[in-house]
């Protein structure tokens, strides 16, 4: 029955824990850090689209198994599709992308990024989509995609911006820096810093906190906040579509990609 298959697949993909009025989707991938491929993608976007149809969740919370929040795309997924310029399949990840930035900033609830490990180029900006960032002080962040010639994407450069500022979006994007925890809260990227061993426990109870809060009110402030934004972000999201899958044909990539397994440093020509 591949329909039962599928849908077992995708849920040992993204778990899904309930607490009372507050759901729990973690990315499960912990051998990968949680990185990006087309099955988790659309994984997530089923988990948030049933999060938000949830009338008994109040509160979301997206984090990761294992030791990272989210590694980005799959390098060595990439890397294949690279090699057979199979822009279509990056092209099927960033459409899933597209309805995970969109489903997280439209739901009528709030969604809380616990970032417990390392958040990564799409992994960050997974993050940054949420409406609050708590971090484990042993995250770390950073928009990693000039590493390997590519653009920014899952939203990236319509929300770090509005967070940081241009200039300094522009120096995150432009460097591919890892920066820590307590220098994202710093910035505004994240809104507390949790010690790894208390963060659990912190996040169950600031999600518990905002669930036992008053839901009309809430909803409507959220709607105030991210409501009049929707065909702003969906341009910005097509058009990191188009620019990455561009940047993805292009021999930088290659050469990036190339250079990632290899260990070296990359020898970019701009083309």
């Amino acid at each position: 029955m591949p329909g039962a298959t599928q849908k077992s697949v995708g849920e040992s993909l993204v778990l899904n824990e309930r607490d009372g009025a507050v759901l729990t989707l973690r990315l499960n991938r912990p051998e990968r850090l949680n990185a990006l491929n087309v099955e988790l993608g659309r994984a997530l976007v089923d988990g948030l689209d049933r999060a938000a149809a949830d009338g008994s969740a109040q509160v979301i919370i997206l984090t990761g198994a294992g030791r990272g929040f989210c590694a980005g795309g799959d390098l060595a997924v990439l890397r294949d599709a690279r090699s057979r310029n199979a822009g279509h399949e990056l092209e099927g990840l960033l459409r899933a992308g597209k309805k995970i930035a969109m489903a997280v900033r439209t739901m009528p609830k709030p969604v809380i990024a616990a970032v417990n490990g390392p958040a990564a180029g799409a992994g960050m900006n997974l993050a940054l989509a949420c409406d609050l960032r708590i971090a484990s002080d042993q995250a770390t962040f950073g928009e990693t995609f000039a590493r390997v010639g590519l653009y920014p994407d899952f939203g990236g450069t319509y929300f770090l911006p509005k967070v940081v500022g241009a200039a300094k979006a522009a120096e995150l994007f432009y460097t591919a820096e890892m920066i820590s925890a307590a220098e994202a809260e710093r910035l505004g990227i994240v809104n507390r810093v949790v010690p790894e061993e208390k963060f659990v426990e912190e996040v169950k109870k600031f999600a518990a906190r905002l669930a036992a809060g008053p839901p009309m009110a809430i909803r409507a402030v959220k709607q105030a906040l991210f409501g009049a934004e929707r065909e702003k972000l969906e341009h910005a999201l097509d058009a990191e579509i188009e620019r990455q899958v561009k940047c993805f044909l292009s021999a930088d990539c290659a050469e990036g990609l190339d250079a990632f397994f290899a260990k070296r440093e990359p020898r970019f020509r701009g083309s």
